[in-house]
């Protein structure tokens, strides 16, 4: 186990502050969660850790018990090393993050929120389920159905839907939350591919973009924000604005190719990091 709290005098930053562990094994905790240095680093040689204890390493700040149990989770989540389908047992994080099950299952509704856990009836929170070869499947099946939308929809879009697109594409570029840019992104999409007339086709194209936006989160939260590059966007509505249909799928084709690398390559380096065994 962690070892007990002593006081942390170390610093005018720290005052008032409690340190749990030794050497290694060390948070830095102000009852009322105001300090400004905290490190844990949860390893085995502490002794008594449960599996799921060796698979957290706390993030540098955070300002509630809350947000520290989120980005803890989302750390491990994202870097690979609590996998897809694990069990997120709220007793077993309050105990190994040394917090109440009150932050912690408050915690995982967040990150329910931003599809990196699933509440599975009858067991409880699980890691999202996500895959190099679901990927490439839903991407493969994106390039067919939405060149095909967008071919058919360009005919028939008016200054309303050019606006529509570039009012989101405005939502995009001021959008600070990765969890509300997979829905924006969505929706941008949606609004060029609108005058296809194909109900079916549509809901299946909405229906990928839904896939997508799981990926797309997983990719943002750990790459950073700034990786949703809009030049493909400006390109296809702007050759849509001309009737040029061809341009516009070439960039859409473009588009996807370049995000199915993208998500490849996250997921490759998720795999380096894994922990072995």
């Amino acid at each position: 186990m962690l070892a007990k709290p002593t006081t942390e005098e170390s610093s005018p930053a720290t005052m008032g502050c409690s340190r749990l562990g030794e050497g290694s094994a060390v948070l830095i905790m102000h009852p009322l969660g105001r300090c400004r240095e905290h490190i844990l680093r949860l390893d085995p040689i502490n002794g008594g850790i449960s599996d799921m204890a060796k698979l957290l390493e706390a993030p540098p700040r955070w300002r509630t018990a809350t947000e520290y149990v989120e980005a803890t989770l989302k750390a491990a989540i994202l870097e690979g090393r609590l996998a897809a389908g694990t069990p997120l047992r709220q007793e077993d994080i309050a105990r190994d993050l040394q917090v109440s099950r009150m932050p912690v299952r408050e915690a995982l509704r967040q990150l329910e929120a931003q599809a990196l856990v699933d509440a599975v009836p009858h067991k409880g929170a699980v890691v999202t389920d996500i895959s190099a070869a679901d990927a490439a499947d839903s991407f493969a099946i994106r390039r067919g159905v939405e060149v095909e939308a967008l071919r058919l929809s360009i005919p028939g879009l008016g200054e309303e839907d050019f606006a529509v697109a570039e009012g989101l594409m405005a939502e995009m570029a001021a959008e600070p939350e990765a969890g509300q840019l997979g829905l924006l992104n969505r929706r941008f999409h949606m609004a060029l591919y609108a005058k296809a007339g194909r109900p079916r086709l549509l809901q299946l194209v909405d229906r990928e973009l839904a896939v997508f936006d799981r990926y797309l989160r997983f990719f943002l939260a750990a790459r950073g924000r700034e990786r949703m590059a809009q030049q493909d966007h400006a390109e296809m509505l702007e050759a849509a604005r001309r009737r040029d249909t061809a341009t516009a799928v070439a960039v859409l084709e473009r588009h996807i190719d370049t995000a199915a690398r993208d998500i490849a390559a996250f997921f490759a380096g998720r795999s380096d990091r894994r922990p072995a065994g």
